[in-house]
């Protein structure tokens, strides 16, 4: 399984994405060789339970359109092929709106007059580290820009061919998740037993189904709420691989930011189970396809 790369996800915040990638992580990390993407880059939390030691950091930048005054004849081009409104021309003058541009290039390679060049913004940061035989790696969104797909992206560029790699997606079904579930071999969609979580786990099933990634459910405190989750796993034939009942030792865990895998062994053997699940329902997917049969819409 080496190069095998799982992205956790979910439809909503709080399913505990967190949980299982971290104690995923752990538990695989003790026999192969893992890397943990913390791709969640507005509110990265992974760093809470592995307490990584972070030995270095890189600024992530974007490339924005600068005005070269002497040069621009306020021809327009640019602003016409700008499908984000991010260029307007007013009264002869060439105005850049940053915060809208999404780093395309297409105004510096229209620009008939090269009055145009690229200039770099920061918007975040990665740090590398390692944590008990774990490479581990998380981005931070600077405050206030709205790039989250740039920064997921060049966390995504830290994986490890070598290491079975595991993303903590954003939470939701917008850009920023489907940028951290692209080039997945896997997903594993964490959801609860409320009807916020089914409604949820709809929209994420539909998104992975559009994008043609393999995938399973884990469902989270399975002992709250009603069984709707489980019946439409079972109407859609969604295997539903792990199902973790709401115990009060993960919540301690949690709030002391502690692994629940290495404070009881029960849950350590959940976890390398979920493992060994993942890699039966994966070498079948693959045998039979990118995406098997049974996971399509019926």
């Amino acid at each position: 399984m080496k190069g095998f790369r799982i992205t956790i996800a979910s439809g909503k915040g709080g399913t505990g994405k967190t949980t299982f990638a971290t104690n995923l992580a752990a538990v695989i990390g003790k026999e192969e060789s893992v890397t943990l993407l913390d791709g969640d880059v507005e509110e990265p939390n992974c760093h809470l339970f592995l307490n990584p030691s972070i030995v270095s950091t890189e600024e992530v930048t974007v490339s924005i359109p600068e005005v070269v005054p002497e040069k621009c004849t306020a021809c327009g081009i640019c602003a016409d092929v700008c499908e984000f409104s991010a260029i307007i021309v007013i009264k002869d003058q060439v105005l850049v709106f940053p915060e809208l541009c999404h780093s395309c290039g297409a105004c510096w390679r229209f620009c008939p007059e090269d009055a145009l060049v690229e200039k770099k913004k920061p918007i975040g940061r990665i740090e590398r580290g390692t944590a008990s035989g774990i490479r581990f790696v998380h981005g931070f969104l600077n405050i206030g820009e709205i790039m989250t797909p740039a920064v997921i992206s060049r966390v995504k560029e830290e994986r490890n061919d070598g290491d079975i790699c595991i993303l903590d997606a954003p939470p939701g079904t917008s850009c920023p998740v489907i940028e951290a579930v692209k080039d997945a071999d896997f997903v594993l969609l964490v959801t609860e037993p409320t009807p916020f979580g089914l409604y949820d786990l709809r929209l994420a099933v539909d998104m992975v189904r559009q994008m043609g990634v393999s995938f399973a459910v884990a469902v989270n405190r399975s002992t709250i709420g009603d069984d709707r989750v489980n019946a439409y796993c079972r109407e859609e034939n969604i295997p539903i691989l792990v199902e973790v009942p709401d115990d009060r030792r993960i919540a301690e865990a949690y709030s002391r930011g502690r692994l629940i895998s290495e404070m009881d062994e029960a849950y350590e053997k959940l976890f390398r189970d979920l493992w060994a699940s993942i890699k039966e329902l994966a070498g079948k997917n693959k045998t039979d396809g990118s995406i098997s049969e049974r996971q399509q819409a019926p």
